[in-house]
Parts: C-alpha cells; structure tokens; sequence
C-alpha cells in the first residue's frame, strides 16, 4: 500500500485563505482602479501587457492572447476598441508587412502611466503582507 501524504495543518490553510483574500483584495482595488480611469480591467491588463512585454513595447494580437489567456478573436475586439478609443495603434511589420503590432499611442501611455503610479503604492502597502504569506508557505506553514 503506497504512503499516505500527510495531511496539511490547519494553519496552512488558514496562510492559503489569508494569502488568497490578500490576492483578491488586491484585483479588487485593480479593477475598481481601472473603472475610475474609464477603462475595464481587461483593457488595462491589455496595455500592461503591451508595455511589459520583455524585450520590447510592441505586441502581435497572437501574443497578446497568450499573455491574458483569451482565445485571439476576443484579443482582436479588445485590440479594436482600444484603437478605436485612441489607447493603440496598430504598426504594420518590418520584416513581414502582414505581420501587425500593437503599440500604445501617448494616450495609452500616459493612462497606463497613471494606473500604474496607484497600483505600485497599493502594492507597497499590501506587499509585506503577501511576502510574508508566501514565506510562510514556502516553509510549509510552520513558520
């Protein structure tokens, strides 16, 4: 008969709520963020990943998908009413003209610029409380 794994202490899951109420709180300050900035959470997440790309500020409507995991048809209706709304342009390839990015115009840059101001000092508030959660799962819980 294999060995039974041991079973988690409560105080692990009591870390596990903690640190997932944490997380929620958190989204829920993002999206409430985003709305007040006259945009959805998604368009926000959109241009965050637009910009955060590695390596540079443009992406493929394929890649955009990828980084908010929805399927490309829904990242294309997302693309265009963030163009329509002047937040992206859409710049043809270089190397293949069919290829098309997405780039941020300067009034997508400065909206995300603004949301990312709160959301770093939100983030310095409740980081050392995530930090310490996630330290105390690392450890197991018993920390």
């Amino acid at each position: 008969m294999p060995a039974r794994k041991p079973r988690l202490a409560k105080e692990h899951y009591e870390t596990l709520a903690a640190l997932r109420y944490a997380l929620r709180q958190f989204l829920y300050f993002s999206e409430q963020a985003a709305h007040a900035a006259g945009v959805t959470p998604q368009q926000h997440q959109a241009l965050l990943a637009i910009k955060g790309f590695p390596g540079r500020d443009r992406i493929t409507i394929g890649e955009l998908s990828e980084r908010l995991q929805i399927r490309p048809h829904s990242a294309v209706g997302l693309a265009n009413r963030l163009v329509r709304d002047r937040h992206l342009h859409r710049v043809p390839g270089h190397a293949d003209r069919r290829q098309v990015y997405l780039v941020l115009t300067a009034r997508g840059e400065r909206l995300l610029e603004s949301l990312s101001a709160i959301h770093h000092e939100q983030l310095r508030r409740v980081g050392p409380q995530i930090n310490r959660l996630l330290k105390s799962l690392q450890g197991g819980g018993n920390q």
